[in-house]
């Protein structure tokens, strides 16, 4: 047996041009579980407390994995009803205003409203924030109030009409009209539910370029986390790391007092309808009653062993339940101190909302739970037994208040739960660049196909990394796309040019129909499968213009771009077409989500399935539309791979050449094998070669050195290509492959 040693030079880019200007990324979303599960911790929770019109009451939740869900609610369960999908991060916090309309904030920066009631409508999107958007409050009597905060230290008071306005995009905009988050797809829907606000309780607006501006209540110089508003929308007051409460008159944006006490961050706020009283649950595991009439902390209870999360009061403001993280939900009564563990999690708690007789319990992971509460007569709670009396110090300093017992949970069980679906918490991108070994909170490993977005091995609960060695392949494939599981999902991010650099043979595909040596661009062939559905639609609006050339279909205002052959390659390799081969069809019963934007809108968020053929441009990275459209890829800078072949050491066979070799990047082992055995061989007759393939090659095609020089493996059968090889090729000292 002979022994080569494959060295790869290297190939970077050594010219002085100018680092071009980043472009746009595509984001897919893969999921496994259909749309009617969360699949990350539920941040917010919102209960449609009137009767809707239909007769169904609702409850909402906000996720980490950027959805928010409608279920409709019965006696013995609840089925989600909608998806509102337009966030591209984590929805943080959301409420209910009016009879319908729903308000969220997240982590990409912007307010949503949507129609309620609708399928996951997005009516509008608010763009005023600089960071993360933490916190939400309304008021309960007046709907056309929103106050917004985040961790830019910003607090934002909306009137939602005038937001709604439909106004002149001169100038610059701070917000734009987006159905599931895209600009101009689709129409908006009428807000019956919003109300002019009352003569008296006007808020005073800021208006440049006939662009609405919110109220701002400026003074907070660090993260604000919680915010709460009294009924009318006459006062807000607001809490972060700065550990102070601060108290605003939301209809000037004016601060009218700071409230002193708590010694870590403030992370939950609730105020009572008169506007008198106030309830802040913080970091540093305490519970303030604040009297904001006489500007004073009027009682502190130490009930928590740890961070507080979430608070919900009673209608009558005389208990408070509690939860955060230390996993605990206690029921307070504010007057005589005496607190009752109403029950413990595995995980903590995030958020509450009271709905008749129970309380619902969001926490980080994706189920959520209700629990009996005796929201009417709390005093039910302690008659069960197991209360103490709530120190006024730290808990640490407080611990003698228990005696040093154990609160044991008055309630076991919940009295009815909506179950989540595990989220993705470890991943390893395999080697062959199309598989992704993924590890969720319940402890299944499961491999995905990233190009069919699908699963297709369930491991069940097995050592992650066993199997990822087990699935080791010596191959390389260039690194075409990264991941993240932000979401509680596999997020597969595409960037342009480098997400065009990895090809892969037809015949290790398994294409049917396809000649085995023609190369497939695995980031093209991924997008046409994402955008098949959008181009079947582009084609019923706009016949065959869809893909003149890249041109816009008559009416529709494209940003026109320069593609020249000098700017853009075309596939030749390919049919300009639309055919979506067997390796890159995505699911319909499990469609991802896209994630992108484009030149005139901001990010936003929609299941392939419901693109309608409209979005171009303006909404997607204009690489995207060209590739998928016009079968274009970028230019490609150093697409050979020079290398060297030599003896391996203690190997007494000739050196072959002196010279440096070159192949295109991808390259399979066995040409490389070929063109060993050719040039070992060349000179010897044919009818010289051993039967039993001893110099023989299977297979493979090459030419020779140039001169001495570089030398390019091409295609082209050999006469001896039915011959087996009997040679061994070793890249870094590791096999590749012996025959």
């Amino acid at each position: 047996m002979s022994t080569y040693f494959l060295r790869v030079a290297s190939a970077g880019n050594t010219s002085n041009s100018v680092r071009p200007r980043k472009e746009k990324r595509l984001t897919y979303v893969l999921n496994d579980a259909g749309d009617t599960k969360h699949c990350a911790g539920v941040n917010s929770l919102a209960v449609l407390k009137s009767p809707a019109t239909d007769g169904c009451e609702y409850l909402f939740t906000g996720s980490r994995d950027g959805t928010l869900k409608r279920w409709a609610l019965a006696e013995d369960g609840a089925t989600c009803s909608a998806t509102f999908e337009s966030h591209v991060d984590w929805v943080n916090d959301a409420v209910l205003t009016g009879s319908n309309t729903l308000v969220s904030c997240s982590s990409d920066t912007t307010v949503k409203v949507w129609n309620g009631l609708s399928e996951g409508y997005c009516i509008k999107t608010l763009r005023q924030h600089s960071d993360y958007v933490t916190t939400l409050a309304s008021a309960e009597k007046n709907s056309n109030v929103i106050a917004s905060a985040g961790l830019g230290g910003e607090v934002f008071i909306w009137d939602l009409e005038a937001a709604l306005t439909p106004t002149s995009k001169s100038g610059d905009a701070t917000e734009e009209d987006c159905s599931n988050g895209v600009n101009g797809s689709g129409s908006s829907l009428p807000m019956t539910s919003i109300r002019p606000i009352s003569s008296g309780n006007n808020i005073s607006l800021q208006t440049q370029s006939q662009v609405y501006i919110p109220v701002t209540a400026k003074g907070h110089k660090e993260s604000v986390y919680a915010l709460a508003m009294n009924e009318s929308g006459s006062l807000l007051v607001s809490g972060g790391t700065e550990k102070v409460v601060r108290v605003w008159d939301p209809r000037t944006g004016s601060k009218t007092m700071k409230l002193k006490g708590h010694t870590d961050n403030i992370r939950a706020l609730l105020i009572d309808s008169t506007g008198r009283f106030c309830i802040s649950g913080s970091s540093d595991s305490m519970i303030r009653l604040w009297d904001l009439g006489q500007q004073r902390c009027v009682h502190s209870y130490a009930v928590h062993t740890d961070s507080v999360w979430s608070l919900a009061s009673t209608p009558t403001f005389s208990h408070v339940y509690s939860g955060g993280r230390d996993l605990s939900l206690y029921l307070t009564d504010l007057a005589t101190r005496e607190s009752v563990l109403m029950c413990t999690k595995e995980h903590p708690i995030l958020q509450l909302a009271l709905h008749d007789d129970g309380i619902w319990v969001a926490t980080t992971d994706s189920s959520v739970h209700r629990w009996a509460a005796e929201v009417r007569n709390p005093q039910k709670v302690f008659q069960r037994g197991g209360s103490f009396l709530a120190g006024n110090l730290s808990f640490s300093r407080a611990r003698v208040s228990l005696e040093g017992s154990t609160p044991v949970p008055v309630y076991k069980e919940p009295s009815l739960s909506i179950p989540g679906t595990p989220g993705i918490v470890q991943h390893e991108i395999l080697n062959n660049r199309r598989h992704v070994l993924t590890k969720d909170t319940a402890g299944t490993v499961k491999l995905w196909e990233i190009t069919r977005g699908t699963v297709i091995h369930n491991y069940g609960e097995v050592s992650f990394e066993k199997k990822k060695e087990e699935l080791f392949e010596m191959v390389s494939i260039p690194a075409w796309f990264t991941v993240d599981t932000k979401l509680g999902n596999l997020s597969v991010h595409l960037d342009t040019p480098q997400c065009f650099s990895a090809e892969m043979y037809s015949a290790d595909l398994h294409i049917p129909g396809k000649p085995e040596d023609d190369k497939v661009n695995l980031a093209r062939e991924t997008l046409k499968g994402l955008l098949a559905h959008w181009l079947a639609k582009r084609k019923q609006r706009f016949g065959s213009q869809a893909l003149a050339n890249g041109e816009a279909p008559a009416g529709k205002d494209v940003p026109t771009r320069n593609l020249t052959a000098s700017k853009i390659e075309v596939d030749g390799s390919a049919d300009n077409d639309a055919a979506v081969y067997p390796p890159f069809e995505f699911s319909a019963a499990c469609p991802p989500s896209i994630i992108t934007e484009g030149s005139q809108s901001g990010p936003w968020r929609k299941k392939i399935t419901d693109l309608d053929g409209t979005e171009d441009e303006k909404d997607m990275p204009w690489w995207v539309v060209d590739c998928v459209m016009n079968n274009r890829l970028p230019p490609r800078e150093n697409t050979k791979c020079s290398f060297y072949l030599h003896p391996c050491e203690g190997s007494t066979v000739q050196i072959l050449t002196q010279g440096k070799l070159s192949a295109p990047r991808i390259l399979r082992i066995h040409k490389v094998v070929n063109y060993v055995i050719e040039k070992m061989v060349l000179d010897k007759p044919l009818d010289s070669l051993n039967s039993d393939g001893a110099a023989g090659v299977s297979g493979g095609q090459v030419t020779h050195p140039a001169n001495g020089g570089d030398g390019i493996f091409r295609t082209g059968l050999k006469p001896w290509q039915k011959l087996k090889p009997s040679i061994e090729i070793l890249c870094s000292n590791q096999a590749s492959l012996i025959p």
